[in-house]
Formats: structure tokens, C-alpha cells, sequence
């Protein structure tokens, strides 16, 4: 009997010490990397912030700038902007880094997806997000509702797209990042932004995806759309 209760107790301790381990690890799975990720995001928008030129004051009236000036896409884990989503809050104040790796997710935000297009060209520009660790840059992707404005920043200017739609898909489905999304056969005459998440929002089994469309755009000279003033002065440190 002092065996067996002996061998019962080892256990216990093993068990207790395993979900000690577990704890552990879903503290730094949906905390600490947030906190790391937070850290090296906020550092890549400041960075990128203090090379862009132009006013932070809102610009004095809507006005037709002509077509977008799109921009080059540049190397892999390089910045190509920042985006903004009111729907998520005013804080919301992300990097775009080029690349979907895991070093890029894990790290950097927002990663694109580099067979597509750049911010404000005709096309498909998609981006992608974890929804829940490593900084949780689209976790409330679910909450956006048509007619939300999604403001993308680079070295040229500001492009307000505006969100039209999302869709629950299989992994596996990657016809939503072409051109015209999920329409492998039509030729692109809009500006599409795809945005890709796993779905639910604990768990990976599906992707969720929000598309949106360029409404205008504005040079960097025009400065930024009222809605985001405070957050691209604040950026550059002007706010």
C-alpha cells in the first residue's frame, strides 16, 4: 500500500507541476508575446514615422489629387507603411512590413503578402495578422461593419479604403488574394485591401477575410484625413 500510495502522490506532483508548465505557457502564448510584439511594432511605426515628410494638420478640404501614386515595394521585413482603423480604437496605429514569415507576424504586425499589389494600385493589396499572440494586430477584425474607413500610410501619401465585406474560408482557399478576389478570371479595375486572420479567434481551423476598396487618396503634402490627424501627429512625434 505505501507503494501505491507513493506511486499516486509522484503522479499528483507530476500532474500539479504539468499544468503549472501549461499555465505557464498560455500566460506567454496570449501575454508576453503581445508585450514583445507591442514593443517592436510600436519601434518600427516610430521609425518610419520620422522619415516621412509632410504637414500633420488635417487637410483643409477633400479634393481630387488624381490617380494614386503607388509606391515600390520594398525588402523583405522593410516598412511600407502604417495603418490606421478607428473601428479598433483611437490607438490603433500598426506597421505594414513586407512579408508573411513568421518572423514578420510574430514580430512586426501586419504582413504583406508580397505576389500582391501595393497600397493604392489597381489590385488586390493583402495583408495578413495574427488575431490573438504576437501582438494580436487584427483581433477584432470581426467587429468591422460596412462603411468603416481603414487608412493605409506610406512615404506618398494616405489611402482610405473602405470596408465592404468579410468571409470565413478554409486555409486552403487562397484565391482571395488574386487580383480580383476569388475571381480567377476577371481583370482587376478597383483597388482592392484584403485583410487575412485566423478564425475563431482562439483556434486556426479557418481564416477570416475583410475586404475593402480604395475611396480616395491624398499626397503626404495634403496631410492626413482629419480622422487620424491626432494618431499620424502623434507618430511622428508632432502630437
Amino acid at each position: 500500500m505505501d507503494v501505491i500510495r507513493k506511486i499516486i502522490q509522484i503522479l499528483g506532483e507530476l500532474l500539479i507541476t504539468a499544468g503549472i508548465v501549461l499555465l505557464l505557457f498560455v500566460a506567454w502564448e496570449l501575454w508576453w508575446t503581445n508585450v514583445e510584439a507591442d514593443a517592436k511594432q510600436s519601434e518600427a511605426v516610430k521609425s518610419f514615422a520620422q522619415e516621412l515628410s509632410g504637414p500633420v494638420e488635417p487637410a483643409p478640404a477633400p479634393a481630387d489629387y488624381g490617380p494614386p501614386v503607388v509606391s515600390a515595394a520594398p525588402g523583405y521585413g522593410q516598412t511600407i507603411g502604417i495603418m490606421y482603423i478607428p473601428r479598433f480604437g483611437p490607438g490603433y496605429t500598426r506597421p505594414i512590413i513586407e512579408g508573411t514569415g513568421s518572423d514578420v507576424l510574430d514580430t512586426l504586425g501586419l504582413g504583406h503578402y508580397g505576389s500582391t499589389s501595393m497600397p493604392g494600385a489597381v489590385g488586390n493589396f493583402a495583408v495578413a495578422g495574427h488575431r490573438q499572440t504576437h501582438g494580436a494586430v487584427l483581433d477584432s477584425i470581426h467587429t468591422l461593419v460596412p462603411g468603416d474607413k481603414v487608412y493605409v500610410q506610406t512615404k506618398e501619401g494616405y489611402y482610405t479604403y473602405v470596408f465592404r465585406n468579410n468571409q470565413i474560408v478554409l486555409p486552403s482557399q487562397t484565391d482571395v488574394l488574386l487580383p480580383v478576389p476569388t475571381q480567377p478570371k476577371a481583370t482587376p479595375t478597383e483597388s482592392f485591401l484584403t485583410m487575412t486572420s485566423c478564425n475563431p479567434r482562439f483556434g486556426s481551423q479557418e481564416r477570416i477575410i475583410a475586404y475593402s476598396i480604395l475611396d480616395s487618396w491624398q499626397p503626404s503634402s495634403a496631410g492626413p484625413p482629419s480622422e487620424i490627424a491626432a494618431q499620424v501627429a502623434q507618430a511622428q512625434g508632432k502630437g
